[in-house]
């Protein structure tokens, strides 16, 4: 574990409500990926006083960069981060993960080249203050505000909360055949590292996929890492089989119907529908597939300037 502190503690001060940051909601959830055989924090520490002794206490080696001035200091401390962590990577094969606490993109070479190596890398920022390029070149980004036992500002910020109805789409896009919980959230994790179950108010992934496995859009088996499936597609079929009869009610024979509102009457003829439930982001690309199948025909229309639907033409226009 590598923490640029000057960066974390002055990104918590100004947009935690001036709360100091605090080491052991990382090591809490670091704990849970593994077991830290190194850790390291990098700073003028004469600025940091009142930190030492907390991270001492957590077996923490303070590296000193020596005073300078301005970007001088910062890239002292960036130079050194960067040359200890390639040291040990290659020096300590048996070290397969490096934890950078930063929210720097001037480190976003460093993690490449330590995924070149074959370093799982997992990225630790505030998330005001962490750059939009880092997240995604990690394998896994926390972000410290999110983290349990992160003091919060008073008044309380209002927590990000993802949307849950967004997740039924996002795990069947992730799921392929017959997979395990473990191997899912990993993908989950390399098509969005900061992708965290907390956010959509959930404890833990396994509560999550019972969630879903509730809603009816996966199905598990198994013991401690279940094994996770989608239902077979008859309720696909069924929801497609709903659409052209839909269509074909509004349309009649040979006429179209326009996208613009259909959804409210594909909800008229079955109040229980969703196409997120099926694995699908937009009910556009519900009918798009439904196309596919040759349910529904699928055209655009300059004219009406919308999609129009006619029923039971054999592939999507």
């Amino acid at each position: 574990m590598f923490l640029d502190y000057e960066n974390l503690a002055i990104s918590a001060r100004e947009t935690l409500g001036g709360h100091a940051f605090d080491l052991r909601p990382v090591t809490d959830a670091l704990a849970e990926r593994g077991r830290v055989v190194v850790r390291r924090a990098y700073a003028d520490w004469s600025f940091f006083g009142d930190d030492r002794r907390m991270l001492t206490r957590a077996h923490v080696e303070l590296i000193e960069i020596p005073q300078r001035m301005g970007a001088s200091r910062k890239n002292a401390a960036d130079i050194k981060m960067v040359v200890d962590a390639l040291e040990l990577a290659f020096e300590r094969d048996y070290i397969s993960t490096f934890v950078l606490g930063t929210g720097d993109s001037d480190f976003t070479p460093l993690v490449a080249k330590l995924r070149e190596l074959n370093k799982r890398v997992i990225g630790v920022g505030v998330e005001k203050t962490t750059s939009a390029l880092l997240p995604p070149a990690c394998d896994e980004f926390l972000y410290y505000d999110r983290l349990e036992g992160v003091a919060q500002p008073v008044p309380e910020v209002e927590a990000t909360v993802r949307e849950v109805e967004a997740l039924p789409a996002l795990v069947a896009q992730s799921v392929s055949g017959t997979v395990t919980a473990s191997r899912l959230k990993r993908t989950l994790l390399r098509k969005d590292p900061t992708f965290n179950e907390a956010d959509y108010g959930f404890r833990s992934f396994g509560e999550l996929l019972r969630h879903l496995a509730g809603e009816g859009v996966v199905e598990l088996s198994g013991g401690s890492d279940p094994e996770v499936s989608l239902p077979e597609h008859g309720d696909r079929e069924a929801a497609f089989a709903l659409l052209r009869s839909v269509v074909e009610s509004l349309a009649g024979p040979g006429g179209s119907v326009s996208l613009s509102g259909l959804k409210n009457q594909v909800r008229k003829a079955e109040p229980g529908f969703t196409e997120k439930k099926l694995g699908y982001r937009s009910f556009l690309q519900f009918v798009r597939a439904a196309g596919t199948a040759g349910a529904v025909g699928l055209s655009w229309s300059a004219d009406a300037e919308d999609y129009l639907l006619t029923s039971g033409a054999p592939k999507m226009a």
